[in-house]
C-alpha cells in the first residue's frame, strides 16, 4: 500500500505504511527537511509543522544539524575563543573539561543534551567522591558554555537548569588570633617573615606577593600597591601579569607598626633598583608556591597550625578588617573584589564583632542611664 500524501500551504504530512505519519518542510536555508521523528496522528504531525512555521516567522527557528557538534569539541573550542583568557583560568577551564566533564558528556552532541542528562552527570560526580566545591566549578563551566551555544543558535535552551548547583559552599576556613599570626611569621625564616605579615594585614594573595617590586612599597607614606600578579603554571612556568581583576588594582595602607619591618627587609632582602623583587629565594629567584610550600609545611607546623593554608592569611585579614568596623565598601577595596558577594563572608555575625557591639552599646546605656539618673536625683 502507497504511503499517502496531504498537502497544505506550508509542509507536508504522508502516512506511511507503517500507519504512522511523518512531516516535512522546506527551511529557510531551502533543505528539506524531515521532522525528527513519525507521529501517531496526522493531528500530531500537522501542529508540529505549525509550531515549525511559526518559528520561521518569529525569527526563532534554529538549523536541526548545527548541535550536531560533540559538546567535547563545543567545549574545547570555547575556551580557545575566549578573549583576553588568564593563563591559570584556561588551566582551570581546560583541567575541569578534560577530567570531570568530557568523560561522561563529551561525545553527546550538544543538540542532544537534556536537562535529565546534566542532572545525572552532576549526581554521579557527587557520588563518585569529587568535592562539591570542584563540582559546582564544573557545573558553572557547563552552563557557560552551554550559554554560548544557545547564542550560536546551536540550541534553544540551555540544559543546565538545576537551581543553585553552580554556587559554591567551602567550609569556613580557620581565622588565627593576632598572637598565632606572629608565632607562624617568627617560625619562618627571616627573608619571608614579612610575607606573611602582610598576606595578613594588607589581605594579600599569594600571585600578588610574588609579583612585589621595590617600586610597589612606600615607607615614607607608607603605601603598597598591587599591579601585578604572578601565576605558576603545571608547566612550570611563571607567568607576570595584572593582577586577578581590574579591582585587583589597589592602593593599601600599611599598617604603621610595620613600616619598620619593610624597611629592614627592603635594606636586607630586596635588590637596589626599582623592579626588583621584594620576596625571593635564598638565591634571588623568583619564588614559587612549589618550592614555598616545603617551607610552609614546616612553619605551620612549628607554630601548631598543621592543616591550615596560605589563603588562609589573608582570609585572617579580612575578617580582621571586618571586625575593627570595616564597611563593606572599605572590604571589596581592600580585598580587591568588584562584587559584594566575597565580601559579604566577612560580614555575618561573629561572635567577636557581637562581643565589641554589645561593649559598645553596654558603655552607651551606662553612660546616659547614669547621667539621666543624677539629673533626676538632683
Amino acid at each position: 500500500m502507497p504511503a499517502s500524501k496531504n498537502r497544505r500551504r506550508f509542509g507536508r504530512v504522508r502516512r506511511l505504511p507503517s500507519g504512522r505519519w511523518q512531516a516535512r518542510y522546506k527551511g529557510p536555508d531551502g533543505i528539506d527537511r524531515a521532522a525528527p521523528n513519525t507521529f501517531a496522528t496526522k493531528t500530531d504531525a500537522e501542529v508540529w509543522l505549525t509550531r515549525q512555521e511559526a518559528e520561521i516567522l518569529d525569527g526563532d527557528w534554529l538549523d536541526p544539524d548545527a548541535g550536531n557538534v560533540l559538546l567535547a569539541d563545543f567545549g574545547a573550542s570555547w575556551i580557545a575563543e575566549r578573549p583576553n583568557l588568564r593563563p591559570k583560568t584556561a588551566q582551570t577551564y581546560e583541567g575541569l573539561l578534560r577530567i570531570h566533564i568530557v568523560p561522561a558528556l563529551g561525545g553527546i552532541k550538544v543538540a542532544h543534551l537534556k536537562e535529565r542528562t546534566v542532572r545525572s552527570w552532576r549526581t554521579s560526580l557527587l557520588d563518585s567522591g569529587v568535592g562539591p566545591v570542584t563540582v559546582a566549578k564544573a557545573y558553572r563551566l557547563l552552563k557557560a558554555i552551554l550559554n554560548t551555544a544557545v547564542d550560536d543558535g546551536l540550541i534553544k535552551r540551555n540544559p543546565c537548569r538545576i537551581k543553585g548547583a553552580g554556587q559554591e559552599h567551602s567550609p569556613e576556613r580557620p581565622v588565627l588570633a593576632l598572637a598565632q599570626v606572629f608565632a607562624l611569621a617568627d617560625a619562618f625564616d627571616r627573608r619571608y617573615r614579612l610575607l606573611i605579615l602582610l598576606a595578613v594585614f594588607c589581605s594579600l594573595r599569594w600571585g600578588e606577593l610574588a609579583a612585589l617590586t621595590r617600586s610597589a612599597l612606600d615607607v615614607d607614606t607608607e603605601t603598597l600597591i598591587v599591579r601585578a600578579g604572578v601565576v605558576e603554571l603545571k608547566t612550570g612556568a611563571l607567568v607576570t601579569g595584572p593582577p586577578k581583576s581590574e579591582a585587583s588594582n589597589r592602593v593599601l595602607t600599611i599598617p604603621d607598626f610595620l613600616v619598620m619591618d619593610v624597611a629592614e627587609h627592603l635594606d636586607t632582602f630586596t635588590g637596589p633598583g626599582p623592579g626588583a623583587l621584594v620576596f625571593t629565594g635564598p638565591k634571588g629567584a623568583q619564588l614559587r608556591r612549589s618550592n614555598f610550600s616545603r617551607q610552609w609545611n614546616a612553619a605551620t607546623e612549628a607554630a601548631g597550625l598543621s592543616g591550615f593554608h596560605f589563603h588562609d592569611l589573608r582570609h585572617t585579614g579580612n575578617q580582621l578588617a571586618n571586625d575593627e568596623g570595616a564597611s563593606l565598601r572599605e572590604l571589596m577595596d581592600r580585598m580587591g573584589h568588584s562584587t559584594t558577594r566575597a565580601a559579604l563572608i566577612y560580614q555575618h555575625r561573629s561572635k567577636r564583632r557581637d562581643q565589641m557591639l554589645a561593649a559598645a552599646i553596654s558603655r552607651r546605656v551606662k553612660a546616659e542611664h547614669h547621667s539621666s539618673g543624677t539629673q533626676r536625683a538632683r
